[in-house]
Parts: C-alpha cells; structure tokens; sequence
C-alpha cells in the first residue's frame, strides 16, 4: 500500500492554524460567527484566527467586516477578556462583498493563551483528526469551554444540534453559549484515477471535502497524475478496509473495470457510508447489478448505489461529469429533496 501524504493545510482548519499560532506568539484571538441575519456569504461557525503581529487566517463576512474584527483583536487580547461583536452589513458593502443584499452578523471575538487553553484546541484537533464529531459549548459572558463528544452523556439540545449538525446560540439555564458543532468534513473516496476522477478530485477539495485515491494500477495511481493526495494502491476491498467507511464517507467505482468496481461497492454496500456512485451506461448498471444479486446483495441494499453516477444535467466529457458528480454528493449530504 502506498500512503501518499498531502504537504498543505487547508485553509479552512483555522484551529490547526490557531494552535500553531499559540506556540509560536503564546497568545491569539479566535473570532467566530455566532449569528447571521439576511446575506451571509460566511455561515454561522465560520472563523477568524488573528495573531498578534496582525496576520490572520480565515473570515467572518467575506470581506464587510473583517478590518473591524482584526482591529478589535487586539483589545480582547490585551484585556484578556472575550467580546461579542455586532454588525449592521450596509447594502453598499454588501455589494462590494459580493452579498446580494444586506444583514447582521454577530461576532464572538475570543483570546487564547498558551498555557489556558493548548490542552483544549489540542482535544479538538485530536477528534477532528479521528473523524469524530462534537460540539463546543462556549459560554458569551466568561468565555469558558465544553466539550461534548458522541456518542456520550450531553443535554438533549445538544444532542439535537449534533445529529442535525447545526451550530446555533443557545440558552441552558446559566446563560447564554454559543453551540458549536464540528463534524468531519465529507471524505470522498474515489476508486479509479480516471481523468474524470482528476477532475472530481480538484472540484471537491475546492469545496473543503477530503479526497482520497483507490487504484491498485500504479499506470493511473502514479504521483505525476494524482500530485500528493492520499493514494491507496492496494486492491479496492483491502484499502477500504484499512481506510475505514463512516456516514460522512462517499464512495465513487470509476475504474470501468467490473472486478474493482464490484469489489468497492461490495466493500461500500456493507458500510453505512454516505454515499455509492458508480460510473457506466445503464447496460453496464444491469449487468453490475445481476452480479451483485449473485453475491447476495438485496434489492434495497443496491437501491443505494446511484447509477449512471450524477445528477441528469446532460453532462459531456470528463469536466462535466466531475460536475454532476459532485453535485449528486453536496445534494445527499445536503439532504436536499
């Protein structure tokens, strides 16, 4: 097996950046959105880690309000103390922003130091590297810290947000906090490193999803065409097994070879994986079909596999095809209609 290992940190795991930022200055702000109203361009959680020499990673508008909140760092890591935040975005800089229209953002502005809180972004970034999901509760007023992890013990709101994977303000009697739900990012597992699965794989990291490559043919799983992301190079069955599958997991067959993408979408069929693609004509879908039956797979266990992969947009060529495919994901893991 071979373990290609990306050399980038995405730009969206502001924790990471956060805690990188507290060994090297011993100090830093973490703003979070806590609150939006009418356009948003950054949903509720997004964040902004600021330094003190004044860089900073990240955002929390899209740009409207960003200057303020990196001006107001500074004060909360002088003070020690956290502050909430409240913007009115005008429809002129909402426009500049890129919104459609104007609204109101709330900011958590929070500090972090060092020796107070490395030991709890350290717990975070642990369960986030383990594909576990859970939410920080931060009360507003003191700015203090819970961690709730699932499965496990947690009040029933939280464990509704959990399940919903929705952050949200919240009042539980001494308070109000700010419930923060981190679920892991969708993986996409893409079994064939096809020129459609090339470009599938660079659509999807733009929208923040893992990717990892499945090709036991080392003519198509080499480093000159899939670059430094995580490449399995054994057979579909095995890799899937040392990888692992989670509901937060989307399977793609794109070798059109039938013994690799049968043995993935067995491997796929028997985990509660997120979703099943596979890639063919509706002749091929049938034949796939009648061999899985013979394998022992019911009818409401190969329901799960959408095929022809995609949503019907009339796609062409590999580029639209990546498209639809994508689209198809972000629709199930959307829970859209």
């Amino acid at each position: 097996m071979n373990l290609l290992v990306p050399n980038r940190e995405s730009s969206k795991e502001i924790l990471s950046i956060a805690r990188r930022w507290l060994d090297e200055f011993g100090e830093v702000a973490l703003a979070t959105v806590v609150s939006t109203w009418g356009s948003s361009p950054v949903p509720v959680g997004g964040q902004l880690a600021v330094a003190p020499d004044g860089q900073f990673e990240g955002s929390v508008s899209g740009g409207c309000v960003e200057a303020e909140v990196i001006a107001e760092a500074t004060d909360v890591l002088v003070q020690d103390r956290p502050k909430l935040l409240e913007f009115g975005v005008a429809e002129d800089a909402a426009w500049r922003a890129g919104l459609p229209c104007g609204g109101a953002i709330s900011v958590y502005l929070e500090p972090l130091r060092l020796e107070r809180d490395a030991s709890y972004l350290d717990k975070i970034l642990a369960e986030r590297g383990a594909r576990a999901s859970l939410a920080v509760l931060t009360a507003l007023a003191g700015g203090e810290h819970r961690l709730f992890e699932a499965p496990g013990p947690m009040p029933a709101e939280v464990a509704s947000c959990l399940h919903l994977g929705e952050s949200r303000l919240i009042d539980l009697g001494d308070g109000e906090a700010f419930l923060h739900v981190l679920t892991p990012p969708i993986r996409l597992v893409i079994v064939g490193a096809t020129h459609v699965g090339q470009v599938l794989a660079d659509l999807a990291m733009c929208i923040g999803y893992d990717v990892v490559f499945i090709d036991p043919r080392t003519a198509f799983a080499s480093k000159e065409r899939i670059g430094d992301i995580l490449t399995l190079t054994d057979w579909p069955e095995l890799s899937l097994r040392a990888l692992g599958l989670d509901p937060r997991t989307a399977v793609i067959a794109l070798t059109h070879t039938a013994a690799l993408d049968d043995e993935a979408l067995s491997a796929a069929l028997r985990s509660h994986c997120l979703y099943i693609g596979a890639l063919g004509s509706k002749k091929t879908y049938v034949k796939r079909l009648e061999r899985l039956r013979g394998a022992g797979f019911s009818e409401a266990e190969l329901a799960r596999i959408h095929a022809p992969v995609g949503l019907a947009i009339g796609a062409r060529g590999p580029a639209e095809i990546a498209v639809s495919i994508l689209a198809e994901i972000v629709k199930v893991a959307r829970g859209a209609a």
